[in-house]
């Protein structure tokens, strides 16, 4: 079976480019949750701390078998650890053979921002050019250039509680957008924005910004609340928007919708995709993709991931799986 460590993944990204992968990778998301009633789902197991959530997240259809086991740890930066980190398998249905282990930090982060920019194809204006992003965390990047690739983006306003955090992502994307603005609050960042992205880390009940702060014709990707008791909008926006979620049963204990119930709910995003409901229908409504981050699009990018290190023949093979030419002499192989 392959491995693929850091240096694989980095090998693999920097052979295509950041943008082309991203391109691929929306492509096999789109085409996955347009197949959503092939796949075996269920919602992701979680184990929650007061510090932190470990959980699982297996997802099939009938050629793949996926999961990934990741964490969300907030108070990890502060002791200069990753809030999250995370690895993933992907295994042979046909035998239940693995196929691939795999790094997914930095897959987790590349798929979690793939999905944003899709539900912006289906949910965004179609001349976005300026993005607000709420939290600079290691997330932020990827966020900005995942929505650069799907909508003409110039311009990003930024805001942070770290300073540092914002000098940061200023530096390491300077040359990809024609204006980066540090704002010194929340409000400030989103007065003037077609797409905002919250992505902020603290495990708490926030509201960043009120319904009255809001432009018309906005598209809101809510990501960053992603657990019980963890949500960064009020009530009132959440009623008077146009909200879309991954996957029901996980968001209504996870996402913002939390705060109410699946009578709220106007769509899961494979409905859209599938044109079973309506996404964006004007210029004015406000649209808000409550993402938590379903197993499918683990699946996606493991799927994308294997078939590029194929391609390219990236990673290390490694021997995890016992090969004896008598499959009930197990032990004979041991006594060897």
């Amino acid at each position: 079976m392959r491995l693929l460590d850091i240096s694989a993944i980095k090998s693999i990204i920097h052979n295509i480019g950041l943008t082309i992968f991203y391109q691929r990778l929306i492509k096999q998301l789109e085409e996955d949750f347009s197949q959503w009633h092939t796949f075996y789902k269920s919602p992701r197991h979680a184990i929650h701390y007061k510090h932190g959530v470990i959980e699982l997240m297996p997802c099939s259809d009938d050629e793949f078998y996926s999961f990934k086991y990741v964490n969300g740890h907030p108070n990890n930066t502060a002791e200069g650890n990753l809030c999250v980190v995370a690895m993933g398998m992907l295994a042979d249905v046909k035998t239940g053979y693995p196929l691939m282990i795999t790094e997914m930090t930095f897959l987790t982060a590349i798929r979690t921002a793939a999905v944003a920019a899709l539900g912006a194809k289906f949910l965004a204006r179609k001349d976005c050019t300026k993005l607000a992003i709420i939290g600079c965390g290691a997330q932020s990047e990827f966020q900005a250039i995942a929505m650069q690739s799907v909508l003409p983006i110039s311009q990003v306003n930024i805001f942070d509680i770290d300073t540092d955090a914002m000098n940061k992502f200023s530096n390491n994307l300077s040359e990809n957008f024609k204006q980066i603005t540090c704002c010194t609050s929340a409000i400030e960042a989103i007065s003037d924005a077609d797409i905002i992205i919250t992505v902020t880390a603290a495990n708490k009940n926030a509201t960043l910004f009120s319904e009255e702060n809001v432009a018309r014709g906005t598209h809101i990707h809510a990501m960053g609340g992603d657990g019980p008791g963890k949500t960064e909008l009020g009530t009132s926006l959440l009623k008077n928007s146009k909200l879309i979620v991954e996957y029901s049963p996980q968001s209504l204990v996870e996402g913002e919708i939390q705060q109410l119930d699946e009578s709220y709910i106007h769509a899961e995003l494979w409905e859209i995709i599938n044109g079973l409901k309506t996404g964006r229908e004007n210029n004015h409504e406000v649209t808000i993709f409550d993402s938590v981050g379903f197993a499918i699009e683990d699946y996606s990018i493991l799927k994308v991931i294997y078939e590029i290190s194929e391609e390219l023949d990236c990673g290390t093979k490694v021997d995890l799986i016992p090969d004896i030419d008598n499959p009930k002499d197990l032990y004979g192989l041991l006594k060897q």
